[in-house]
């Protein structure tokens, strides 16, 4: 079936996303960083700020848990815009094919409300969307079928004509059991080639 309005993802998709980038330096120790992001950061710190938890919030009670890990948490959100590399200009320009096509294009990211503040005046390309939806300003996030459907619902979406594009396979799993069309992007240098397919 063909494909009438596009689905975004922003993280690995538009942006470098890396929070190795911050915290190699921090803890000059791969395993102890990789302890951090697997049982600290990702799920008490982005995971729940993603979802609509204040930042001073999930840090509090990071700390109440990894006592040990206190430093390392205190300095996460501050240096969290670092962990937002630039953007991929191959997905940019894609996107603007899309868009000068007459496409409508959307963006379904889980991103914490208060660290999104600012990337639109830093990156004033995210302006250019037809729609917006940011997890963290929601209160839900992805793979939960709830931030699906209020996509759904607010962009005017059927799931059969529209192309989903995210860098994680669960994201993706779960708008493929509401049948959206998808690309699972795994190199974001492979996004032309990948969506050029379904531009008429």
């Amino acid at each position: 079936m063909s494909v009438k309005k596009f689905l975004f993802d922003l993280g690995n998709v538009f942006f470098d996303w890396s929070p190795e980038r911050v915290l190699k330096p921090i803890f000059n120790d791969d395993e102890k960083m990789r302890y951090f992001i697997n049982n600290i950061s990702f799920p008490l710190l982005d995971g729940r700020c993603d979802a609509g938890v204040k930042i001073d919030v999930a840090v509090k009670n990071a700390i109440e848990k990894f006592p040990e890990f206190k430093k390392e948490i205190k300095l996460y959100y501050p240096n969290h815009r670092n962990m937002v590399g630039n953007f991929f200009q191959k997905t940019l320009d894609i996107f603007n094919k899309v868009k000068g096509l007459n496409y409508p294009c959307y963006i379904l990211s889980n991103w914490s409300a208060e660290t999104y503040e600012g990337m639109e005046d830093q990156f004033p390309f995210l302006k250019n969307f037809d729609g917006k939806i940011i997890s963290g300003k929601d209160s839900l996030v992805k793979p939960d079928p709830a931030i699906y459907e209020l996509a759904i619902a607010r962009f005017d979406l059927i799931p059969e004509e529209t192309l989903f594009i995210d860098d994680r396979l669960d994201n993706i799993e779960a708008a493929q059991n509401l049948k959206f069309q998808t690309i699972h992007l795994t190199d974001p240098s492979l996004i032309q080639e990948l969506i050029e397919p379904y531009i008429r």
